[in-house]
């Protein structure tokens, strides 16, 4: 028997379409949950560091599960949806929750490696005032925000403006590793705490890529463009000390 035809146009039953659109918003909202984990793992890790709290930053290693079990959680309803043969523009938007929901677990993974190095940096005298790090956390952070904002708020023109400011923390990440390569030659007893503040550096530096993946998502989920590479090159996420 073919489905029914119903008020909005589409087939199926009234029940079905009731549960699928359920299933779609349940898919939203652990999206949104999340992007919140993940800012806030980010946040903790950055306050381990700074303020020097070892128990802060053992928040943050802890609770990096609940990160993983939403990228699970979604997987598996967006998996549903998609047996279901969603219209073109369900399709995207849940192909583009998958990938934001990695974005944001790697978003995590790079939170923990942070809480981990700031932990081993906190067993030695802090080499230099933190400037440069809160800094590139700030930027990385508003960028993740903005993508998801235009996300929530379906506005391509919002995520499209996170692009370019990729390039900004990069530009930081790049000259805070030639002034702690600097420190290394010059003070060799320094090298153990230079080495792990590259690497947070380098953490923040690809979170601030995962916020402009994130952005791209969205310009592609609204306006059906694909602008990832266009003058940009994406990069691998590998963990330091994860």
């Amino acid at each position: 028997m073919s489905p029914a035809v119903l008020a909005d146009g589409t087939h199926g039953t009234p029940f079905a379409m009731t549960h699928y659109d359920e299933e779609m918003n349940q898919l939203k909202e652990s999206l949104l949950a999340m992007a919140s984990h993940a800012e806030s793992a980010l946040t903790r890790a950055m306050r381990s560091l700074v303020e020097r709290d070892d128990n802060l930053g053992q928040t943050v290693i802890d609770d990096d599960n609940i990160i993983d079990q939403f990228e699970v959680e979604i997987d598996d309803i967006a998996i549903h949806l998609l047996a279901k043969a969603p219209v073109a523009t369900d399709l995207r938007l849940t192909t583009a929750a998958m990938k934001i929901s990695q974005n944001l677990e790697r978003v995590g993974d790079s939170a923990v490696t942070i809480a981990r190095r700031a932990i081993e940096l906190n067993t030695e005298p802090q080499l230099k005032p933190y400037v440069d790090l809160p800094r590139m956390a700030t930027m990385s952070l508003e960028m993740l925000r903005d993508a998801i904002s235009a996300f929530i708020s379906r506005e391509p023109d919002r995520a499209r403006a996170v692009v370019p400011r990729d390039k900004e923390v990069d530009n930081i990440n790049r000259q805070l590793h030639r002034e702690l390569s600097s420190f290394m030659i010059e003070r060799p007893a320094t090298i153990s705490r230079c080495l792990n503040l590259m690497v947070i550096s380098k953490c923040l530096e690809r979170i601030a890529d995962h916020a402009t993946n994130i952005a791209e998502e969205v310009v592609y989920l609204y306006e059906a463009i694909d602008i990832r590479h266009s003058g940009k090159k994406n990069h691998e996420d590998k963990d330091f000390g994860s």
